[in-house]
């Protein structure tokens, strides 16, 4: 165990590793579309061409690493008091712009549904309204015996299914209740008693945690809305809570938490300015590090716009700076230590210079990932500093309830109280956007809205991409005799992958044999598709005179990236989600960067004398290729086929099945699908198959 700026004792662990992060094994399967092929040999036989697999995650490493070095820079060049207190103030504005603007203050309409006695406290079982409607639960832990008003700590639980009645989660709260605090902990939102999406057995049909944080969390992007600060709302709430209480003291109140809990601690620290003192367990490190590491993390530890304003985790706790914060890192945790200690070294710098260098600290403790009891007892004595309410140095003994002593509903699920679910409030705002988005939009207004969303630039490259050709394989058993493969530099890092189909292996550069092309863009792999998709076999036979081409945009096909986990492409918490999260951190939304990769083929395609494409489009290439289409003026005829009918749709249904890479970020609050396919109706549009927010046909 080793430890920076806090003395300790050294404990052994009582808890095992709390693998809050654990990899979501739920499956989305969109693969849709026809199974035969005209030569099945090669369709059972074949894996599909993944050349280029470590692609998107060198590219998306490069740009973090910018951004780490630029937050290092900033801190390196803080010089005096001035300078640190401008950068404070800096962070929380940036901050701010990730998680607001916050709803309106409305009634909490607390109230008690139980009381615990115990020797030396009490446990009062507590329902308050966050916001109207939507219910937390939550236990206030109150000292007996003690003169009032005590110091006040708002707890924060990681990814137990059980939520606050979870062991450490229980075990800091008693712990902090028998050395004179007042403590709320609350059910964090898919956890514990606030299941989101109950079966009638109150079971989660979705899946506890991770996978309700990111099926909901997802969904909340097409509204411009962010579940992490719907989490941080409740913490705030929390702390109103708190602070009616005559027992606290308001000028004592601290917040702490561990693993999903240390993330909402750490969001809590930036965008709250009440908080006294602050100790983060098993979450503090860097962004670059967790990008680095193939690290996953959910919806709500991933803000908008953080890593494009240059944020990262110590930032958070620099906005309550000079108040006192340890960071508890754990030695063999998955978030790595490394960082945690890059985290300090520049917080360090920051308390110096505002005069409180011992404000905040590191305590490393031994062993996995957990809120374990010597990271306890580092928490303890670090707000009995701030406090002197104690001068214990070990945890007091412990005695851990029964899941059902500490349910604030019935049978432990708060739908039993009527509470509204995270998705119905989803589905009203999007109707309410609805109302309010134009009837009908000019192209000019259209293809300004798809720019400003995409963050698509104005105006692209002049010159033509360069590109690479390969060497041939073997034969795939594609539909026409020859194909050659393309690798088109669409910017710097990123390849899109195009295959030429002819009679014809073209070993040098192409040549346009006809003014008019077809580019199809691939719903996860050209290889695999070209074997087995009907569509294209439709394209050669109809429209003969016409050369034909694929492309993988990045991260499909060709490109796939293997990260994260083996065979995670297609997990809920896999590889896609990873580089889509990124992307919406990088604010630059990754179904746009796949529609750059498009617009830049295109680009190519007419260098090489191709001046009439017929766009065609399958899943979720059918999305790219849509606004491709209408942005493009060299497309003169679009065919999509499995295209989603609308994102209107997914936002109001309680169960969709499309990945966060095929979602554009507050979409709705400018434009839908339907749009963008009247506006294509000039180009011949042609849907084939649309597919509903299940990713299935539409019923007839």
């Amino acid at each position: 165990m080793s430890h920076i700026g806090l003395s300790s004792q050294s404990c052994s662990s009582r808890s095992a590793c709390l693998l809050g992060m654990a990899a979501v094994c739920f499956l989305i399967d969109i693969s849709g579309g026809a199974s035969s092929s005209r030569d099945s040999g090669f369709a059972d036989s074949l894996e599909p061409l993944n050349r280029f697999p470590r692609m998107v995650q060198e590219y998306f490493v490069d740009q973090i690493r910018r951004v780490d070095a630029e937050v290092e820079r900033r801190y390196a060049e803080l010089k005096n008091r001035e300078d640190a207190e401008t950068y404070v103030q800096t962070v929380r504005e940036k901050i701010e712009s990730c998680f607001g603007p916050w709803p309106e203050k409305t009634p909490l309409n607390p109230r008690v549904t139980s009381v615990v006695e115990r020797d030396q406290y009490r446990i009062e079982n507590v329902v308050f309204e966050s916001r109207p409607g939507f219910l937390v639960t939550a236990n206030l832990y109150v000292p007996r015996g003690r003169d009032f008003p005590l110091p006040g700590v708002v707890g924060s639980c990681g990814h137990t299914n059980n939520g606050k009645a979870g062991e450490p989660y229980q075990s800091f709260a008693q712990g902090l209740a028998r050395l004179g605090y007042v403590v709320l902990i609350f059910d964090p939102i898919g956890q514990g008693e606030r299941l989101q999406y109950p079966d009638e057995q109150l079971k989660s049909r979705i899946g506890v945690g991770v996978r309700e944080h990111l099926y909901a969390g997802n969904q909340q992007f097409l509204i411009g809305e962010f579940f992490g600060s719907w989490r941080a709302w409740d913490g705030i709430r929390a702390l109103d809570y708190l602070l009616t209480r005559k027992e606290v003291d308001p000028q004592h109140i601290g917040i702490t938490g561990n693993s999903g809990g240390g993330t909402m601690t750490t969001w809590l620290c930036g965008v709250e300015r009440r908080w006294t003192m602050a100790a983060v367990s098993c979450f503090v490190t860097t962004f670059l590090h967790n990008t680095e590491n193939e690290l996953p993390a959910d919806t709500e530890q991933c803000p908008p716009k953080a890593l494009a304003l240059g944020l990262d985790h110590c930032d958070f706790l620099a906005a309550m700076a000079p108040r006192p914060a340890i960071i508890l890192a754990k030695e063999m945790d998955f978030f790595d230590v490394r960082g945690s200690e890059t985290a300090y070294a520049r917080l360090r710098r920051l308390y110096g210079l505002l005069g409180k260098e011992e404000g905040v600290s590191l305590f490393i403790g031994p062993g996995y990932h957990a809120y374990s009891q010597e990271s306890r007892e580092a928490m303890y004595r670090w707000f009995n500093r701030a406090t002197c309410v104690s001068d214990a140095r070990a945890e007091p003994g412990l005695t851990i309830e029964k899941d059902e002593t500490l349910w604030c509903a019935p049978k432990g699920q708060i739908c039993e109280l009527k509470s509204r679910p995270i998705y119905s409030f989803t589905a009203e705002t999007a109707k309410t956007l609805a109302a309010k988005r134009p009837k009908e939009f000019t192209l000019p207004q259209l293809r300004s809205r798809i720019r400003e969303l995409l963050h698509l630039p104005e105006a692209r490259e002049t010159s033509a991409p360069s590109y690479r050709i390969l060497r041939n394989w073997r034969s795939r058993g594609y539909p026409k005799p020859r194909w050659t493969t393309f690798v088109v530099e669409t910017e710097p890092g990123i390849q899109a992958i195009v295959y030429r189909l002819g009679a014809e292996h073209l070993p040098s550069r192409p040549n346009a044999d006809s003014s008019r092309a077809i580019l199809y863009v691939a719903h996860q792999s050209s290889d695999a598709e070209l074997r087995t998709e009907p569509l294209i076999a439709e394209l050669i036979e109809t429209e003969s005179g016409a050369a034909l081409y694929t492309v993988d945009v990045r991260g499909i096909g060709e490109s796939r990236p293997d990260t994260c986990d083996e065979n995670s492409f297609l997990d809920l918490y896999g590889s896609d989600y990873f580089y889509a999260i990124h992307s919406i951190m990088l604010d630059r939304p990754y179904i746009g960067q796949k529609t750059h990769d498009v617009l830049r083929v295109l680009d190519w395609l007419g260098s090489i004398g191709h001046e009439e494409v017929h766009l065609v489009g399958r899943g979720w290439g059918a999305l790219p290729a849509t606004f491709a289409g209408v942005l493009s003026g060299r497309v003169t005829q679009v065919t999509l086929k499995n295209a989603l009918t609308s994102y209107q749709e997914i936002a109001e249904s309680t169960d969709y099945a499309w990945p966060l890479s095929t979602l554009v970020p507050n979409v709705l609050s400018a434009f839908d699908l339907p749009d963008c396919y009247e506006a294509l109706r000039v180009k011949r549009l042609r849907q084939v198959e649309p597919w509903d927010p299940d990713a299935k046909p539409l019923a007839d």
